[in-house]
């Protein structure tokens, strides 16, 4: 009764009513051959002497097209063998086309229908509780979803199209069948009982999206994404908690990688009071080991890992610093300006007279790149080939990057950095390994549309590369978090944790975390005090939170080794 039910709804569909208009020419064109057949079996009989009715004309035209063939009824000429098998043959190919289209269209497609929707999740499960409702299957939710199985947070993504639904379902997501703008859509995923919805679809469906939800749960979280400015106020109205500029952010984040000259440290985050900083090795470092720096006896910061073009080494006492190498610094502001005035250079000149970085591309994450580096007082260039883009009052060279002669005009021979932030991936290597060949001492930082290209963009030549899907996974994770999660960079993350069981009580010299894991110890929280760098020799308290500095290995290397989570 149930395929029955779902028969008769595939009949009232678009589809089904095409269908049956072609069935109706089709019956429609076999009454004219068997009307036309059977004026000419009259013909013919009459040419041979015997004589029938109508009904029989059509008796015969009919068992002959159906190739039963009884016998009863035969020509005697050759003529009218010549007509038999010509209405056998036409009979038969007629009869082969329409039966499996009538069976096809009318029995088989509604059939396979049923069953592939009863096999679509239209709703998620009562027992599920606090979990995260996705309105995509794009690479920002991909980047997500990785970091929500990590810390075993459920969550769904609602899919229009059933045959995209059953795609991704048969691929191992966890996908629901729903209409983004109908209620009934969220109501089905449990939004009253969910944590977060986060939705990255254009602008105008996004405030659709928030509408929506907003109607079915006043308590539900919502994030949204907005390309357009003007957007961030109608999205606020229309119920979301949080709105992203991810063009935005991003460009800020690529700015902020742009070493200064001097050595001077750079602050790319805060994580509380921690701050997070990256500097070039000082001269009077080059070619010693971190354990014979001195970095953390003279100013008290935590080196917490060690870039070299584009590469994350864990900072151990024995790493060797190079004239490559940048340091990931942690400490408060005090200890950062002690670090500044111990290791970088006195030269305090105007930087507004250095070379221009270049920026390659000027689309919305390249404007905000050199907007950024403005409020520094760095001078920047953008190159771009598309003239409505050339805008803002910036400082633009107007023509393709890959073209030397352009690239000479921007200034890429004096340049100290070069910041490529196309949207085409494939160009954004391309690029990076053109520069990469024509200035090897340039800090090249680049952005990455898709995790996966984000190695193939180091490989390149990129001392720095910054995900767009990473960068919206880690804001959207930052809304269930409380902020207890800080990308630095692609790969590397600051995390908070509960101090494990097993290293309750011990101090950090016996903990032996970075040696087992690869992670560094930054802070430690207790009692509500933060404090950067604690002393080694102090017993981890119990009941406490650590705050960590690592890649994605050593995270998951510390996650799974004290069985704890991110908080």
């Amino acid at each position: 009764m149930k395929s029955l039910g779902f028969i008769l709804s595939y009949l009232a569909t678009s589809q089904a009513r095409r269908s049956a208009r072609i069935l109706g020419w089709m019956l429609a064109l076999l009454t004219v051959i068997v009307a036309v057949y059977s004026a000419l079996f009259h013909e013919i009989m009459e040419h041979e002497g015997q004589r029938y009715s109508w009904i029989t004309a059509i008796y015969w035209t009919l068992v002959t097209m159906s190739t039963l063939g009884f016998g009863d009824i035969t020509f005697e000429s050759d003529l009218g063998r010549t007509f038999s098998v010509v209405v056998l043959l036409s009979g038969s190919v007629f009869i082969l086309v329409l039966l499996p289209f009538t069976f096809i269209q009318f029995v088989f497609l509604p059939w396979m229908e049923s069953t592939q929707r009863a096999r679509a999740p239209r709703r998620v499960d009562d027992d599920v509780r606090d979990h995260v409702i996705l309105t995509s299957t794009g690479p920002i939710e991909a980047a997500l979803r990785t970091r929500l199985d990590r810390a075993g947070i459920a969550h769904v993504t609602l899919v229009a199209d059933l045959d995209e639904a059953l795609k991704h379902h048969d691929e191992g997501l966890t996908v629901m069948v729903g209409e983004l703008d109908d209620p009934a859509t969220y109501d089905a995923a449990g939004v009253d009982r969910a944590s977060l919805v986060a939705t990255t679809q254009a602008d105008t469906t996004n405030t659709n999206v928030a509408f929506t939800v907003r109607e079915r749960s006043e308590s539900i979280r919502i994030v949204a994404t907005a390309n357009a400015e003007a957007s961030i106020d109608i999205l606020e109205l229309a119920g979301c908690d949080e709105v992203l500029r991810l063009g935005e952010m991003l460009g800020t984040a690529l700015a902020r990688r742009v070493l200064a000259p001097d050595g001077r440290t750079q602050v790319v985050g805060r994580f509380d009071e921690l701050l997070i900083a990256e500097a070039a090795a000082p001269d009077a470092l080059v070619g010693k080991p971190l354990l014979g720096s001195g970095i953390r006896d003279h100013t008290g910061i935590t080196v917490g890992g060690v870039w070299d073009r584009g590469e994350l080494l864990i900072a151990r006492p024995s790493t060797v610093l190079t004239e490559t190498s940048i340091l990931v610094l942690a400490g408060s502001a005090e200890q950062l300006a002690r670090y500044d005035a111990r290791f970088a250079s006195d030269d305090q000149a105007d930087r507004s007279q250095d070379p221009p970085v270049v920026i390659i591309g000027g689309g919305r994450v390249g404007r905000a790149v050199a907007r950024h580096l403005r409020n520094l007082g760095i001078p920047n260039r953008i190159v771009e080939k598309q003239t409505e883009r050339i805008r803002d009052g910036g400082d633009y060279v107007e023509g393709d990057a890959a073209d030397i002669a352009v690239l000479k005009r921007a200034g890429i021979d004096d340049a100290p950095s070069v910041v490529i932030t196309t949207h085409d991936d494939d160009v954004n290597v391309y690029l990076t390994n053109y520069c990469r060949r024509l200035r090897a001492d340039a800090q090249i930082i680049a952005r990455s549309r898709l995790d996966r290209n984000v190695s193939t963009l180091h490989r390149a030549g990129a001392d720095f590369v910054l995900s767009y899907a990473s960068t919206g996974a880690n804001a959207i994770w930052n809304m269930l978090s409380a902020d207890n999660t800080l990308q630095l960079a692609e790969g590397l993350d600051v995390f908070r944790v509960p101090v494990p069981r097993k290293l309750a009580g011990k101090p950090l010299t016996q903990a032996r975390i970075r040696e087992e894991t690869g992670c560094t110890v930054v802070a430690s929280v207790s009692d509500g005090t933060f404090e950067p760098n604690p002393d080694p020799s102090v017993a981890l308290p119990d009941g406490g939170e650590l705050v960590l500095v690592g890649d994605s290995e050593s995270e998951h290397r510390f996650l799974s080794r004290y069985r704890t989570s991110p908080r």
